[in-house]
């Protein structure tokens, strides 16, 4: 017994003196102890992370979905399905165009000519077509409008509208949210512009001015934002000073005419007076020498009247 114990711690002995021995030992414990952190150290950060997700009792959720905020990133497009079978039945009227141009841009309703504020769009063949949204945004109005043929209007950032008008079978209501290309409604007519038929009115305001849709077609909404707009009160500034304008330069012709009338009207008096006057005076001249005459022929006979007279008395 003895022996065996002897001969075991001897080939312990031995084994510990083996030189790759305890560097074998030191890297084991090591990588156990390593381990042992990390493991317990990732434990702790997930714990964490689910507590700040889950249990903790201060934070409120959101329920709602999250809004776009690239929408003024998105570029202004027909309002309709199928590009390539649409056509302009009527532009814009352009203050700046020709007058063959504005000419054509004018919508006569009731005997009346009244400028086309946005512009008409129709099929090819003349056929009813589905109406998208040009733009996302939030529908503000719709409304039944036998004049107009129904209007959709839908808000956008930075006081920026799209208007449709002469629609009818509307699929959104006010207050409803849509994305650029949903289909809103389908193409209809107006009594207003009874010549274009089956179409769809678009219309483009900027801070309530309306804006031609063909210059902002195909380009981003920050072109429309940045841009300058001439506010329709400015527009009936100006024309209202060209009438005054106007006003002035005729009234200025009035009252030289009015002047002339005056001084003909002066000198004709002047010539009437002086003749009234010549003729006054040889009308007294006339009477002056006849009276004159007169009165000489009548003195001769008084005076036989006087001398007939004396005699008969000196007969007596």
């Amino acid at each position: 017994m003895r022996e065996e114990k002897s001969s075991q711690e001897k080939s312990f002995k031995r084994f510990f003196k083996k030189r790759w021995v305890y560097p074998a030992i030191y890297l084991a414990s090591a990588a156990i102890i390593l381990t042992g952190v990390l493991y317990f150290q990732g434990s702790g950060e997930q714990q964490s992370t689910d507590e700040l997700a889950t249990d903790n009792p201060s934070r409120q959720f959101n329920d709602e979905p999250a809004l776009e905020v690239n929408t003024s990133l998105e570029n202004f497009t027909m309002p309709v399905e199928d590009v390539d079978n649409a056509v302009v039945k009527m532009q814009f009227y352009d203050n700046n165009s020709d007058k063959a141009e504005q000419e054509a841009a004018l919508v006569v309703y009731n005997n009346q000519y009244h400028p086309n504020t946005g512009i008409d769009i129709a099929d090819k063949e003349g056929k009813e077509f589905d109406v998208v949204a040009s733009l996302s945004g939030e529908v503000t109005m719709v409304k039944e409008d036998s004049l107009l043929g129904n209007v959709i209007e839908i808000e956008h950032d930075n006081g920026i509208v799209t208007q449709y008008q002469s629609i009818k079978n509307m699929k959104v209501k006010a207050g409803d949210t849509v994305k650029q290309g949903d289909q809103i409604a389908t193409a209809g007519t107006s009594q207003f512009n009874e010549k274009a038929g089956i179409h769809v009115h678009f219309e483009i305001r900027k801070d309530g001015t309306p804006v031609n849709p063909l210059d902002y077609l195909d380009k981003p909404v920050s072109a429309l934002e940045d841009a300058k707009i001439e506010t329709e009160g400015d527009a009936g500034k100006a024309e209202a000073g060209e009438e005054s304008n106007m006003d002035e330069d005729t009234s200025t012709e009035s009252s030289g005419t009015s002047t002339d009338e005056e001084s003909s009207t002066e000198e004709g008096t002047d010539t009437e007076e002086g003749a009234s006057t010549e003729e006054g005076t040889d009308k007294e001249e006339g009477s002056s020498t006849e009276e004159g005459t007169d009165t000489e022929e009548e003195t001769p006979a008084d005076d036989s009247k006087e001398e007939t007279n004396s005699t008969e008395s000196s007969n007596s």
